[in-house]
């Protein structure tokens, strides 16, 4: 599990980065990335994966930007349709306007609620994050994981993989993007029997 928080108040980062390790620890929950954010910019410019494993809590008013939480909820749905996202945020007015952005969002967290309901609601998100990842994979599911590298995305997103001039690294094309990551071809065909090999690179 990837777990991705965007909030720029120090005193809410400390809280929330808090109650996840919390939560993680008391449930023997694997987390891989933990990263706080202040700026949506440098969060989205470092998602390196893809899948029902990445886990965004995102306050919606970043600075003197009162939507820029949704802007980037919307920027990562985009890029990530597996993505869980949760907003976690003092504007609970902006909750009917987030079904605007399309995002799919999981749940509304308010900060002003108890400390409590707080980390209940945190921890719910959580555990959904983790069972989703543990979930039986269908038939129609490229999964490809690497200590460094998860990647869960279905077969009719992927047009094809070659290898990357970047030595020990994979390119895949998708329908709306490119990624790189760490692997090799023999790799991604031992795990996708499905996916014809026609050239070696």
């Amino acid at each position: 599990m990837n777990i991705f928080i965007l909030e720029d108040d120090f005193i809410q980062q400390t809280r929330i980065e808090t109650v996840v390790r919390d939560i993680l620890e008391d449930s023997k929950i694997s987390c891989s990335k933990l990263e706080v954010f202040s700026s949506p910019q440098k969060l989205f410019d470092s998602i390196q994966e893809r899948g029902d494993h990445q886990l965004f809590l995102l306050d919606i008013e970043i600075g003197q930007e009162s939507r820029c939480g949704l802007e980037l909820a919307a920027d990562i749905r985009r890029k990530d349709p597996n993505a869980v996202i949760v907003f976690v945020t003092t504007h609970s007015e902006f909750a009917p306007i987030s079904f605007k952005y399309k995002v799919s969002a999981l749940d509304f967290i308010d900060k002003a609620v108890d400390s409590q309901q707080f980390k209940e609601q945190i921890e719910e998100c959580i555990h959904y994050t983790n069972q989703m990842m543990s979930s039986r994979e269908t038939e129609d599911t490229f999964l490809f994981e690497t200590p460094q590298t998860r990647l869960k995305l279905p077969y009719k997103d992927i047009l094809y993989f070659a290898t990357s001039t970047t030595p020990h690294k994979v390119c895949l094309w998708t329908q709306t993007e490119r990624l790189e990551f760490y692997g090799n071809l023999s790799e991604i065909q031992a795990v996708a029997p499905k996916l014809y090999l026609c050239h070696r690179s």
